[in-house]
């Protein structure tokens, strides 16, 4: 893939994590407002941004291609 496609597909995985993250966020604050338990905790937004590689190294490895 060239520079460009790389820096998309970067991009597009970000954005993918973002709109996980966020329903995952409104969740737990749904649950928080009903007095139940959360259903995400720190780990399973940790394993979202693995899940779409947008933690550092996987940041770098994409955009070097």
């Amino acid at each position: 893939m060239s520079e460009h496609e790389n820096v998309a597909y970067v991009i597009a995985q970000a954005a993918c994590l973002v709109a996980e993250t966020l329903g995952m966020h409104a969740e737990n604050m749904q649950r928080e407002h009903c007095g139940q338990s959360m259903a995400y905790v720190a780990a399973d937004f940790q394993a979202a941004i693995e899940k779409y590689g947008c933690h550092h190294n996987a940041v770098l490895t994409a955009l070097r291609g």
